[in-house]
């Protein structure tokens, strides 16, 4: 089975330290030698910051918009564009300072390319002088910061160099209120090893039904593949009583009542049905916080096994 491509996301408000984070990885991997690719994000038309990634590195740039709204489609084609093109160990993904950690996530899991990545978590920045002043943000950018720090699997509590030790405690127990299952790091200019990002605690699990690995993340993904049509009124039965950490449903599925092939998207408690031209394989991408992975395995089986 040919090795997944691991996906790593960097998160944080605008002006945190994603950038020199980024750097700092970079180099860190130049020395390992894995092979390395490159998405960031700008909100402006020209990207300021895509120098720092050496020429020898693929870098896909998505400018003039947010990845986790507009942009949504524009990354996907750009992984798909890295798998076909790229022989890569990981790929990461600078998001504007504007991101909701989740949408970024949702981006990635097109149930095309689904099975072939393995989001290895979400690393949120936080610069510390913003947190003790977040009451000068409006409550929109406050509750948007405490999004970011909330779906993180490790947090970089940044800048703290110019901070007292009794800041630096209070700065950790005020950021792990907002999220008790990160790894809290202290760090000035970003400076962390990849060996201590890849300590954090981790359980893998491989489903008989799927090539995806899962693992141990609070924002958790998981992919299902149908061999066989489904009862449309049976899904729907399913949907109408999962339950409600399941945030985003997405893929392509075929229903005993008809031979067309259907992209389904489902979110915020709308399910939707689009006929789809080509025929794809049935792949069902779940997406939720602290995602049952054998729970939803078992159910996807059940449903399955109502038409056999």
């Amino acid at each position: 089975m040919k090795k997944k491509i691991d996906i790593i996301i960097l998160s944080g408000f605008l002006g945190s330290g994603k950038t020199t984070l980024l750097t700092n990885l970079l180099q860190q991997e130049k020395q390992l030698n894995r092979k390395v690719a490159v998405i960031m994000n700008e909100l402006g038309k020209i990207s300021i910051d895509s120098q720092v990634v050496p020429d020898n590195t693929p870098l896909k740039e998505l400018l003039n918009g947010c990845v986790c709204c507009t942009m949504q489609g524009q990354l996907e084609a750009q992984l798909q564009e890295l798998l076909l093109t790229q022989n890569i160990d990981v790929i990461y993904i600078e998001t504007t300072g504007v991101a909701h950690p989740i949408e970024v996530v949702d981006a990635c899991m097109s149930p095309i390319f689904a099975d072939k990545l393995a989001i290895q978590g979400i690393i949120t920045l936080v610069d510390s002088k913003r947190w003790f002043d977040r009451d000068k943000l409006s409550p929109q950018m406050q509750q948007l910061l405490y999004e970011q720090i909330r779906h993180a699997d490790t947090l970089l509590l940044n800048k703290t160099d110019h901070l007292t030790d009794a800041e630096q405690a209070n700065l950790i127990f005020s950021i792990q209120a907002y999220n008790t299952h990160a790894t809290c790091l202290l760090t000035t200019f970003a400076n962390i090893s990849l060996q201590q990002i890849q300590a954090v605690p981790k359980n893998y699990r491989i489903s008989k039904q799927t090539t995806h690995v899962q693992h141990d993340l609070k924002v958790k993904s998981y992919v299902y593949q149908f061999m066989h049509p489904l009862d449309i009124d049976a899904f729907e039965n399913w949907l109408r009583e999962m339950p409600e950490t399941i945030l985003r449903i997405k893929g392509y599925l075929k229903f005993t009542h008809s031979e067309s092939m259907f992209l389904f998207q489902y979110s915020y408690g709308m399910p939707i049905y689009m006929k789809e031209p080509v025929q794809m394989p049935m792949n069902l991408v779940f997406i939720g916080e602290n995602l049952n992975t054998s729970w939803l395995e078992n159910e996807m089986i059940k449903l399955e096994q109502k038409n056999l």
